[in-house]
């Protein structure tokens, strides 16, 4: 799914909206806008968006919160934050770890259409694919069960979360700070642990640790 893709924009500068509003409509994508967080969550309970580009600050919430939001409610959609350019390092290294992807205001249409194509396209686990698959592995995003060879693993709601941001990532190593970021979690270490004994009884080991650095799906898997 691309350009049939559902796109929620979330900013509270009009301009902005409108002008993003503009170039998704045009190439085909069902568009909806939302000038705070309280009307993006509305919208995206109400529209089910594929995909959000979402400002890092509104003027009632921050994005990050919006975000865990979204995603405490179930949401599987893709996020993309938008940034200001004078937008602290802090800030930046959070929306990198906290969304699919994120663009730096201001920015041209091909770029916008680019990064929002790339990651509706994405293979292995698109933001908008309900069943995340790595491996024996499968996740269903609309109805929170987890199988592997077939079998179900019951996860904690935190677990569920940590799987599928790792799902999300194929092939990339998360950090813990990034994995926190993005699920909530609040020991990403302890979470994995706990998840590797759900997975590992099932199969082969599934998460690998890079010392030093992080946690990722076990490569070389389809």
């Amino acid at each position: 799914m691309t350009d049939n893709a559902r796109i929620l924009v979330v900013d509270d500068q009009p301009i902005v909206v409108d002008m993003i509003a503009t170039v998704l409509a045009y190439h085909g994508f069902a568009v909806d806008t939302a000038g705070t967080a309280e009307q993006a969550l509305r919208k995206a309970a109400e529209g089910h968006p594929d995909l959000v580009l979402l400002d890092a600050k509104l003027p009632d919430g921050d994005g990050m919160d919006v975000r865990r939001r979204l995603r405490a409610d179930g949401s599987g959609a893709g996020i993309v934050f938008l940034a200001s350019r004078d937008a602290g390092e802090d800030l930046v290294n959070g929306i990198a770890y906290g969304g699919d992807d994120w663009i730096t205001k201001p920015f041209d249409a091909d770029v916008l259409l680019t990064r929002v194509r790339a990651l509706l396209s994405r293979d292995g686990a698109t933001a908008c694919e309900r069943v995340l698959r790595y491996g024996d592995v499968e996740l269903d995003q609309d109805t929170h069960e987890v199988r592997r060879a077939g079998e179900p693993v019951p996860l904690s709601r935190t677990e569920f979360e940590v799987l599928r941001c790792l799902l999300r990532n194929p092939g990339r190593v998360l950090s813990r700070a990034q994995i926190e970021a993005a699920t909530g979690a609040a020991d990403a270490d302890a979470v994995v642990r706990s998840l590797r004994c759900e997975l590992d009884r099932l199969g082969a080991p599934l998460i690998v640790t890079q010392r030093g650095f992080g946690y990722a799906l076990r490569a070389g898997l389809p």
